[in-house]
Order: structure tokens, then C-alpha cells, then sequence
């Protein structure tokens, strides 16, 4: 190991990397231990399938689930089952996070198309947890809603609920992985990378950052995870970075009944503060799960077996997301998704496409993940040796809708340093020509998978 790299055991970086796109990998090696600088070899080998529950505690890093009681999902009221080993205030706190984070990340968004995975930024920041300490520690759980979960709980409850929403709908894609990426030499304490492995199904590889060709290894694993949707999260690799930290979900599913592009025609997408666009407009008859009152419509469009749908939002005037976002949050979806109604009904949603990047430190730090940025304050001291503190949390993510279904992937990068109403019976009319919010979430246990705004449809 380089000279250099002694010196910077002060100022150490950490890249957290979420990505949704990806299926389950697990990798257990120390990052110390692959002296060649290579990746390790599990990297690729476990892209192509998933660990098995049964390769727990046979040496295979994976996810002990003796013991932990699962319901069997028959797929006929994905609205009513329960899944007993989940926690719910895991799930809670991933909820009022979601929409805090959303919130927070508009705020300065203004007018704009927004798609985010609240669920793989909260699973990245879980992963880092396990490395934070004192008021670090606190803080992050308070912001990820989580404060009253014992750690290992925490755990154990996120490892079940990637199983969960993995075999959530057999006609439905939806995979999740982890990897760790450290600098060649860099040792990471064994409890913060046995839990990482254990927990969060995560592969770890050794890399030398200071080769040129270092970011296109890393952004090559975040292509291939995310079926090519996203293919960059790593730019350049700084002498002070010594870990990327990837969590990854791909979604793709088809709509339960598909939209006949015969069908599909252009119209005007009404903007804000007037104007339209003209936009290709999906159309389909029949019966949905519809609501509405004075201020709202809401549709439900289910994939697959029908546990996982978007759910989507409609103000009745073009100007009216603004309001209607401004009083959003974790209980608006859930009050609307059990009170929707099976109608009859003409259906005309956009085809549209969102990619999206944002930094998100300055979203977290407002929610009140303040120490953790903050040079000589933060205390990952349970990750590695050395002052470390979060600097930068970047966010991409990606979705298509058409009228076969929906494609979505995203990915986060977390850079750390050291020191330094029921509606009425009768035929109902949905037409989405004007901004709109829209989530796509697991009703089997109010998980939101992905969030998004479409403001303008052709942008």
C-alpha cells in the first residue's frame, strides 16, 4: 500500500451507492484480504443468482431464517395479508421517511419531473448505520424513523423484507443487492462487515482506487445490475475515498391487464401555470380501484398478480400538485389504498419516462441527519479506524412507463470522509393531462418501492 494511503488514515471517504436495477449478491471477504488489488471473483458470480435462505450458516454468506414465521401469499387480497416477520415500525419508519425525504427533496426542486426510491436510499443508510456510533447513531435512526428498533432487530427485519418483496409476485421482476467496494489494503472492523454480509446479502471487493480504470469497474457492476438502465455512479475516484457502500433494486412489471397501443393516441398534457404538450396517451376500459372527492383522484393500475400497483394521484387542476404535495405525507397513501373501490371505468394515463439525479445530503440534513456530514463530529467509529464523516449523497434514478408495464432503477451514492371519502357507484372518467403524483408500493406491506412527480410528461 502506498505511502500516501497511510498518511490519509485520517481522511478517509466512504461512497454508499444504491441502486435499483440489481439482483441479490453476496460477497464475504475481507476488503484486506485480496492483496492483488483484483475484484473478488464473487462480484461476478453471484450478479447471476441469488444467495438461498438455505446457504445460511453453511459458510456461504447469506441470511439466517431458522425460526422467522412467513404467511404463504395466495394472491387473492394482496390488501389484507400480513406479514408477521416484518416489523411494523420498521415499516412505518420506512414510510414517514419516504415522504419526508420526497418533501425535503422537492423543496427546491420547484416545478419538475422527481423519481426516487425512498426504500433504497433508507436500506443504504441502514447498511452505514451498522458503522455509526453516539449521536451519529441517533440521529440517522431518528431520521430513518427506525430510533425505538433495536440494531439487530433492524437487521433481521430488513433482510426479511427483501425476501418478502423478492417473492412478492411471481409474474413480477423485483431483485435487490448490496456490494461493498473498498480500497486495496483498507480494513473495515469484522462486526460492521459480517452484519453487512449476513444481513444485507452484500459482496465485498478489493479494489485499487488509484488505477484510472477503478470508476468503470465499479459503474460496469451498477450497468449490468440495473439491466442497463443507469450506467454511471462513480465519476472519479478521490485519494481520500477508501469505500463504496452499493445497494441496488430493479423493478419491472407488467400492468395485470395491458394497454393496446392501437389504442394510444397524442393529446394535450395540460401544464402548470398554462400551456400543454402534446403527449401519447395510454387507453383502456374496464374495472379499477378508483377513488375520489372534491380536490383528488386516485387510480390504482395493479402489475402482475396485483400485490404490487401504482397508485396514482390526480388533482382536478393542472395547478394543483403543489397543494396537494405540500400536504403530503406517510398516511395520505395508506388512508387512499384502503379505501379504493373496484368501479368501472375510462382510463387515460401518459407514456412517459423520468431519469433523475439529485444530491440528497442537503434532504438529509434538513430531516436532521446533521453529525453524520459534519467533519470532527461524525462517528462511524464501528465501520473502520480513522474521523470519518459522510460528504456527499448522490441519487439517480430511472423509470419507464408504457403499455406493457413499468421499468424503474435507481441508484444513491453516499461519500464519507474523515476529519476533516367512498366514491359514488356509478362510471368514472381518469384522465391524467396535468401534473400528477404517482408511487408504486408492495401492498402486502406498505412498502413504497418508488415515488415520483410528473410535472411535464415530454421533458
Amino acid at each position: 500500500m502506498e505511502k500516501g494511503v497511510a498518511i490519509m488514515s485520517k481522511r478517509i471517504v466512504i461512497a454508499l451507492l444504491i441502486g435499483l436495477g440489481f439482483s441479490l449478491v453476496v460477497g464475504a471477504s475481507r476488503c484486506s484480504e485480496d492483496g492483488d488489488g483484483t475484484r473478488d471473483e464473487s462480484v461476478s458470480k453471484r450478479a447471476e443468482s441469488n444467495t438461498r435462505p438455505e446457504d445460511a450458516g453453511t459458510g456461504k454468506a447469506g441470511i439466517d431464517t431458522k425460526g422467522v414465521p412467513r404467511t404463504v401469499d395466495d394472491g387473492s387480497r394482496p390488501e389484507t395479508r400480513r406479514l408477521t416477520s416484518i416489523d411494523d415500525r420498521m415499516i412505518q419508519g420506512n414510510s414517514t421517511f419516504a415522504f419526508r425525504l420526497l418533501r425535503n427533496t422537492c423543496k427546491s426542486g420547484g416545478q419538475e419531473n422527481v423519481f426516487i426510491s425512498p426504500l433504497s436510499v433508507s436500506v443504504a443508510l441502514a447498511m452505514t448505520l451498522n458503522g455509526a456510533a453516539g449521536k451519529t447513531a441517533e440521529e440517522m435512526a431518528g431520521v430513518l424513523g427506525v430510533s425505538e428498533i433495536a440494531l439487530d432487530e433492524l437487521n433481521r427485519s430488513m433482510a426479511d423484507l427483501t425476501l418478502a418483496l423478492e417473492g412478492a409476485d411471481s409474474a413480477v421482476v423485483l431483485t435487490m443487492a448490496n456490494s461493498l467496494w473498498c480500497r486495496q489494503g483498507f480494513d473495515l472492523r469484522p462486526d460492521f462487515l459480517r452484519t453487512n454480509t449476513e444481513f444485507y446479502r452484500a459482496e465485498t471487493a478489493s479494489l485499487d482506487f488509484s488505477d484510472p480504470g477503478a470508476p468503470a469497474v465499479i459503474n460496469g457492476w451498477v450497468k449490468g445490475a440495473t439491466k442497463g438502465l443507469i450506467d454511471q455512479i462513480v465519476d472519479s475516484i478521490s485519494r481520500e475515498t477508501m469505500i463504496y457502500l452499493i445497494n441496488a433494486i430493479y423493478f419491472k412489471g407488467r400492468w395485470q391487464v395491458e394497454f393496446d397501443p392501437s389504442f394510444t393516441r397524442d393529446l394535450p398534457f395540460h401544464l402548470v401555470g398554462g400551456g400543454e404538450k402534446q403527449t401519447p396517451m395510454m387507453s383502456r376500459s374496464g374495472s379499477f380501484r378508483y377513488g375520489e372527492d372534491g380536490a383528488l383522484q386516485v387510480l390504482r393500475l395493479p402489475y402482475g398478480g396485483g400485490r404490487i400497483g401504482m397508485y396514482i394521484f390526480l388533482p382536478r387542476t393542472a395547478d394543483g400538485l403543489g397543494e396537494f404535495l405540500r400536504a403530503l405525507d406517510d398516511r395520505v397513501v395508506g388512508e387512499w389504498a384502503g379505501k379504493l373501490t373496484a368501479r368501472e371505468g375510462d382510463v387515460l394515463v401518459p407514456r412517459f419516462k423520468i431519469a433523475y439525479e439529485c444530491a440528497l445530503a442537503p434532504a438529509l440534513k434538513a430531516m436532521g441527519m446533521k453529525n453524520a456530514f459534519t467533519a470532527g463530529a461524525a462517528n462511524f467509529s464501528k465501520m473502520a479506524d480513522g474521523e470519518l464523516f459522510i460528504s456527499e449523497v448522490k441519487h439517480k434514478a430511472v423509470v419507464d412507463v408504457n403499455e406493457e408495464g413499468t421499468e424503474a432503477a435507481a441508484v444513491t451514492s453516499v461519500e464519507i470522509k474523515v476529519t476533516s371519502v367512498e366514491a359514488p357507484r356509478d362510471r368514472f372518467s381518469f384522465v391524467a393531462d396535468r401534473p400528477f403524483f404517482f408511487v408504486i408500493r408492495d401492498d402486502a406491506t406498505g412498502t413504497i418501492l418508488f415515488m415520483g412527480t410528473l410535472y411535464d410528461p415530454a421533458s
